[in-house]
């Protein structure tokens, strides 16, 4: 049973490549066109491959519906929890996770900083969205047009003398996060306050979170606090690939 279940699945990738025909199919999985047929057929009635009418297979809606099922029911909170408490052990600082809904950057998970001067900062608070570095990172990922249509109809407080000054200036930071793959916020939002934030992303490439660790200056200066970045950047990986459905793979730092 279990060697036709490993046959019967080993045909969704190749179909993944284009339609077979039967032929293609059974000499793929080196069995007997009878044996590739009878998969094909159980494959058919429960919608995951369609026959054309050329008599070649291809994947069938029922699968794509599946998937899109699996998509919506992930839970990016509960999957990268474990690893933002992991990184957390590691540096011992703040660990935020953060989603883009509704015109908003909002925070949907904190591991506290285990040293006695903590951030102000709420699960389901809005971030600073023009200075958060987790806010760079979601907004640097939407489609151009978007990016600043959303730039243009912001507000610019000046928080600190770094905060970003306008539109113009946003855009600038937005496209050189959106190169780079990584964001900070170097004392913008309150000056004694820096962070360093890396992206979560799905199966198709974007971003569907974005995840920080920020520190005070009293704890950790920038430059330290930037040496952490390859960490970050690791733990971000490491939460993608298992969002995604790939192995995760264990960091051994």
């Amino acid at each position: 049973m279990s060697q036709t279940v490993d046959r019967a699945l080993s045909i969704l990738p190749l179909l993944a490549e284009g339609p077979a025909d039967l032929g293609q199919v059974a000499d793929r999985l080196g069995v007997h066109k009878s044996t590739a047929l009878r998969l094909l057929r159980t494959l058919h009635e429960h919608g995951l491959v369609h026959r054309q009418p050329d008599q070649r297979y291809r994947l069938g809606a029922r699968l794509f519906a599946l998937a899109q099922q699996a998509v919506e029911n992930l839970d990016v909170r509960e999957i990268a929890h474990p690893h933002l408490v992991e990184l957390n052990e590691k540096c011992g600082h703040t660990v935020h996770l953060a989603v883009h809904e509704e015109n908003e950057v909002l925070y949907i998970d904190k591991v506290e900083s285990r040293y006695p001067v903590r951030m102000y900062s709420r699960i389901g608070k809005p971030v600073a969205i023009t200075v958060a570095a987790v806010a760079k990172l979601l907004l640097a990922d939407l489609p151009g047009p978007e990016r600043r249509a959303l730039a243009e109809r912001l507000d610019y407080p000046r928080y600190t003398s770094r905060s970003t000054p306008d539109a113009t200036a946003f855009l600038a930071e937005l496209a050189k996060v959106r190169e780079q793959g990584w964001a900070t916020d170097l004392g913008g939002h309150e000056e004694s306050i820096n962070c360093v934030a890396a992206p979560i992303r799905g199966a198709d490439g974007r971003a569907v979170a974005a995840m920080s660790v920020s520190a005070p200056n009293v704890v950790v200066s920038a430059d330290e606090l930037l040496a952490l970045l390859p960490l970050v950047r690791r733990t971000a990986e490491a939460i993608s690939r298992e969002y995604s459905g790939k192995t995760p793979v264990k960091d051994t730092e």
